[in-house]
């Protein structure tokens, strides 16, 4: 996945309501930003910290830069939370995904379980319809662990059970966990910040969900899912 070009640097002075952030920009201009990214950004939204923003060249969008990529622990983290999307639909295009290949229709927010839209349906002939939800990860408290999520993620434990039905009546259901960070090498979901979903990703996989994490390569022109990961949390159902 591209960015639009050109990118623009700059420092973060603030970020606050959630959706925006006031960024003061190389060239000495100060401006708001749109901040795609509902959840809390511990350890991302500390004044100083290096960005990089898109430019929608827009006259008409009321805040035309929108926060990309946050320059922390010696490398870039992704923090727009739609772009998990847009990188899987590409993998998936490309086949870069091994546990995903193979089916001729990919269809993206379908409507299914509890007024909900999953990401993506995979379907093939003779094979059951794949149900694949995408959740961006971009946390870390230790060096090396990546975790989801990082506030109670209440509508992120009722996807999983919706995973958890798709099963139950013979489907496949996949949870994709997006590591938009290039200095982690597993992942594990952050049970102090919220135990329900913590238990709910265990009871999902004992069940049948499958659960996959995969890393990115990240520089200021593009994303792009490189490597799957180790999950921790595994070794819970052993």
């Amino acid at each position: 996945m591209r960015f639009p070009e050109p990118m623009r640097h700059g420092v973060l002075l603030r970020r606050y309501k959630r959706f925006l952030a006031d960024v003061a920009l190389d060239d000495g201009t100060e401006t708001t930003v749109h901040v795609p990214n509902p959840g809390a950004m511990l350890g991302l939204n500390s004044p100083g910290l290096g960005v990089w923003c898109s430019d929608s060249r827009s006259p008409t969008r009321k805040l035309p830069l929108t926060l990309e990529l946050v320059e922390a622990d010696g490398g870039l983290v992704g923090v727009n939370t739609h772009n998990p999307n847009r990188i899987v639909a590409e993998a998936l295009r490309d086949t870069a995904i091994p546990e995903l290949c193979g089916y001729a229709s990919v269809r993206p927010e379908v409507k299914y379980g509890e007024a909900s839209r999953i990401d993506f349906l995979l379907e093939g002939d003779g094979r059951p319809p794949c149900w694949l939800e995408v959740k961006n990860c971009h946390f870390m408290r230790e060096a090396g662990l990546a975790e989801f999520p990082d506030c109670v993620a209440a509508r992120s434990a009722k996807h999983l059970r919706e995973l958890e039905a798709m099963v139950a009546r013979g489907d496949r259901a996949v949870q994709l966990f997006v590591v938009q960070r290039t200095d982690a090498d597993r992942f594990d979901t952050a049970g102090d910040i919220d135990a329900v979903y913590h238990a709910a990703l265990r009871r999902a996989a004992d069940a049948g969900v499958e659960v996959l994490v995969y890393a990115c390569s990240i520089d200021t022109m593009s994303v792009t899912l490189t490597r799957p990961m180790v999950w921790d949390g595994r070794n819970d159902l052993a």
